[in-house]
């Protein structure tokens, strides 16, 4: 179980730094598509339209890296245990049963995620079967690869997160 918790760990650590990459490259090319628009609409600069058109790559890879933050953002505050929660029987159940609460939860997200984790490959199948091009010749299917990748993550943060909670159970269980 401590190198489950330390390979997580170590996951977080690059799905940060891949947030930091991610946002840094989105605020970039979005700022130099915004300057470059202006430059050309305001300052008659025709060498910014030109350049636009160098980069027309930029604004689908920009919407592109959205959806890799949103999901990569989403495995991290999953993986802290900080993701969005309704929660309603806390104050409700008495402090000995809220880790059967936590261990049921855990499961039924993890079973949840998995049937997501299952649509989602069917949906890069479909993708793939298709053959829609993204930019540079780059296939739709290789840029949509984050929502298996994304969700496999996230549901195995739900399951290490169930393990947890049942030893944590049949600890109290001995006791």
């Amino acid at each position: 179980m401590n190198l489950l918790k330390r390979c997580d760990r170590a996951f977080a650590r690059l799905e940060g730094w891949l947030l930091v990459l991610f946002l840094t490259a989105m605020v970039i090319l979005t700022f130099l598509q915004v300057a470059l628009r202006a430059l050309f609409t305001y300052g008659q600069a025709h060498w910014a339209n030109n350049l636009m058109g160098q980069i027309d790559w930029a604004e689908p890879l920009v919407r592109l890296l959205v959806l890799w933050v949103s999901l990569v953002g989403a495995s991290l505050v999953t993986g802290e245990n900080r993701h969005i929660k309704i929660d309603l029987m806390s104050d409700l159940l008495p402090p000995g049963l809220l880790p059967y609460r936590e261990l049921l939860l855990s499961t039924a997200c993890a079973v949840i995620t998995g049937f997501i984790v299952k649509s989602s490959i069917s949906y890069i199948r479909m993708e793939a079967a298709f053959g829609g091009e993204l930019f540079a010749g780059l296939p739709n299917w290789v840029g949509q690869l984050i929502l298996p990748i994304g969700f496999s993550v996230i549901f195995l943060r739900f399951v290490l997160k169930a393990v947890s909670e049942a030893n944590t159970v049949f600890r109290e269980l001995k006791r």
